[in-house]
């Protein structure tokens, strides 16, 4: 799903957004099953007594405050005052600061894309020494994480520049578990064995899948979500990488074949509630109501970690992962989104700060709180608030691969325009082809 920030005239300085130093500790030092280990470890190699850290973001309302309770153990630890100030029109606010060189010490950027457009002018310190060889260790599919961090320079150089912390799961497939056991239907864990459910439930009189793009002026957006995952599904991660920076045409056959792989479920009208014609004219918010009615009028929905937030109250819902081709052999990709950490305004405490983020405990209290996901697997997965975060978590930590929602990475009159009018016309009736060479076109247009 593409983000959007509501702003309105950017703000000169970050100062203009929520600005809170960090507070109380949430949980007592040596309390619970945290690794205090590590948190007493940091604490003994750093002293930053006097020393001030700004940090900037685009969390506002409760994920600022949860980050702040994060960054106060931070602050604690090493004697430092840490200020955190969220904006919702970050993405303008960091370019303005960071060019008049008042750029706090640390972003946080919701994406890849403009921290690597900021490497390039020369706005962003590469990160230390060594951190690239923690990352590739110390995650879950750990070299995804390097290398969707790892950027130009202004000097044409590739360093790592963002650390990820804060992600989230989009591979995710939602069900009624009360329907599926009344059914007597099991969790497929191949694609080979989810299309084979998928005409189980045709056949036993069912509709098997309920799909809406429907979504205002951004309708067609949950279906670039499909194809991502379908082009993980069937292509290397180097494929799906050199089709996200069009180093090869959007209408490669690989690509092509991807688009095609979600049609297979999305233009089926026995698949599909309402029919394959309802899909493109279906809200996305709207189409996972059928897993709830009874009896069901759809069985699963393909969405990402958000989508509970739309079912219907004191509904029961799960998930499973949203398999792979077990002929494939591609492990286990997921495709999501994440926040990455970088060094705008360099000084030692900027280092620290990347450093903290290492250690498990810098996970875990944000883990303990709420909505927050980690590839880290130094941590106590039993510390996730809810059951429903920890098993988002497994997902995460089984991951062979993971990459970045691929819209969200194109231009934006690709990723937030033409690819979402495209996938609109291709559930209408247009073929794969001609939709892939619609956004070819319109992409080398551009150059």
């Amino acid at each position: 799903m593409k983000t959007t920030y509501l702003a309105g005239v950017a703000a000169l300085s970050l100062s203009a957004g929520m600005t809170h130093a960090a507070g109380h500790l949430e949980f007592a030092p040596g309390d619970g099953d945290f690794n205090w280990d590590s948190y007493t470890a940091f604490a003994d190699a750093n002293d930053l007594s006097g020393q001030t850290i700004t940090v900037t973001g685009p969390w506002t309302g409760l994920d600022a405050e949860n980050v702040e309770k994060v960054l106060a153990y931070f602050a604690e630890a090493t004697g430092a005052t840490v200020n955190y100030s969220g904006s919702d029109s970050f993405e303008q606010d960091i370019v303005i600061s960071a060019r008049a060189g008042s750029a706090p010490n640390v972003a946080v950027f919701p994406q890849p894309g403009l921290a690597a457009d900021m490497a390039s002018q020369g706005l962003l310190t590469p990160l230390a020494d060594g951190t690239s060889e923690w990352i590739a260790e110390n995650y879950a599919a750990g070299q995804s994480w390097v290398d969707l961090a790892t950027y130009a320079g202004q000097d044409g150089a590739e360093s790592l520049y963002g650390f990820f912390y804060k992600v989230d799961v989009k591979s995710l497939v939602w069900y009624n578990p009360e329907a599926f056991d009344e059914a007597g239907y099991d969790i497929p864990e191949t694609m080979e064995e989810l299309k084979a459910l998928t005409d189980q439930i045709v056949e036993d009189g069912g509709t098997p899948w309920c799909i809406g793009l429907g979504s205002g002026a951004a309708t067609g957006w949950p279906a670039t979500d499909w194809v991502e995952d379908m082009m993980l599904r069937t292509q290397s991660p180097e494929v799906y990488d050199q089709w996200v920076a069009n180093e090869i045409p959007f209408n490669d056959p690989a690509v092509v074949a991807a688009i095609e792989e979600f049609g297979y479920f999305a233009k089926n009208d026995d698949y599909v509630n309402g029919g394959a014609s309802a899909v493109a004219n279906t809200d996305f918010r709207d189409s996972p109501t059928g897993l709830f009615s009874i009896p069901p009028e759809c069985y699963m929905h393909r969405q990402a970690s958000f989508i509970p937030t739309f079912f219907p109250e004191d509904s029961e819902s799960d998930f499973f992962y949203f398999p792979a081709y077990a002929e494939q052999d591609l492990g286990q990709p997921v495709l999501g989104a994440g926040t990455l950490w970088a060094i705008t305004n360099d000084s030692d405490a900027s280092h620290a700060l990347i450093e903290y983020l290492q250690t498990p405990i810098a996970h875990e209290t944000w883990m303990a709180l709420s909505g927050f996901l980690t590839p880290h697997s130094g941590v106590n997965t039993d510390l996730y608030a809810t059951d429903t975060n920890k098993a988002l978590g497994d997902v995460l930590l089984n991951a062979t691969t993971f990459r970045f929602d691929g819209s969200d990475l194109m231009p934006g009159e690709i990723g937030a325009g033409a690819f979402w009018t495209g996938m609109v016309d291709y559930v209408t009736g247009t073929d794969a082809e001609t939709v892939a060479t619609g956004i070819q076109d319109r992409w080398s247009s551009m150059n």
